[in-house]
């Protein structure tokens, strides 16, 4: 892994500010300058969540942090629809849907369709889960859809991505794609990719890989940056992963002080954390809510 160049996230415009307001300011813990502290309401525009059978009640206060969207990762996976009347088998409990479509945090919802866990196999049955997609997106439900997820992930080392536009037109708009670089090919270089195959209608969840310290969060932004340049803001938004590695082995929530620094260098960025049912308690929703 090459390592990045830390690019400061800091606003470079010139800023006329009261010495009250100077207080308020912190240092950049990318490059030492000065930068305002990130408002919580403004460090999320939504979250993620990956449903499994441990993780079916969601219960929590992200919009305290600016979430207004839900992404739902998937509604059937492996066979199991977490929807009734899906064409895979019910599970034996189903999320209350009707008490999460009236939760603040879900206000729009974007709306997985079927995967699969393991993302070789996912791969290998991009037809079969676009033909159950197709069902699912038919079925009625409590939930303010604004928008669809097709949830196989993309990234340049699988090439056969760039056959997937056919496919991905009979699935219904608007629809998002997750997109990650886990090559570390670089921001122009998978912009470029992207760019000779994804059809136009189709937005971008670029996922930060900080959570696996594939880069840090200066480099991350700089794909978002770099992916926003080239396809437009309404086509890109950001996935923080709110997780990191675990000393012996699996993973960890980011403290707040992590996940803080990664919001910042986020300013601006539509941003979704992954995933807020894991990862991101109400305890950790506390700190970074009453930090100023």
């Amino acid at each position: 892994m090459k390592p990045g160049v830390p690019i400061c996230p800091c606003r470079r415009s010139a800023l006329k500010m009261s010495s009250a307001a100077t207080a308020l300011m912190v240092l950049c813990p990318l490059t030492g300058c000065l930068n305002r502290p990130l408002a919580p309401e403004k460090m999320t525009e939504g979250l993620v969540w990956q449903i499994d059978n441990e993780t079916l009640e969601l219960q929590g206060s992200w919009d305290r942090i600016g979430a207004r969207t839900l992404l739902i990762q998937w509604c059937a996976v492996d066979n199991i629809s977490f929807v009734a009347g899906g064409p895979w088998p019910q599970a034996k409990r189903l999320p209350d849907w009707e008490t999460i479509a009236r939760q603040p945090w879900a206000e729009n919802v974007i709306l997985g369709l079927a995967g699969r866990s393991d993302e070789n196999a996912a791969r290998a049955d991009v037809a079969g889960l676009v033909a159950v997609s197709e069902q699912l997106a038919r079925l009625p439900t409590p939930l303010n859809v604004t928008g669809y997820y097709f949830p196989v992930e993309i990234d340049s080392s699988w090439q056969a991505a760039m056959q997937l536009g056919p496919l991905l037109a009979r699935l219904p708009r608007p629809l998002w794609l997750s997109v990650y670089d886990s090559a570390n090919v670089g921001a122009e270089t998978l912009a470029t990719w992207l760019g000779r195959w994804l059809p136009a209608d189709i937005g971008i969840f670029f996922q930060d890989g900080v959570g696996v310290h594939a880069r840090n969060a200066a480099v991350a932004r700089k794909h978002a940056d770099v992916l926003i340049r080239r396809f437009g803001r309404s086509r890109v938004r950001v996935i923080a992963e709110a997780f990191r590695p675990k000393e012996g082995g699996g993973f960890r929530a980011a403290t707040a002080e992590e996940l803080r620094t990664q919001l910042e260098t986020y300013d601006n960025l539509p941003v979704y954390l992954f995933d807020g049912p894991h990862y991101v308690s109400e305890n950790l929703v506390n700190q970074l809510a009453l930090h100023r």
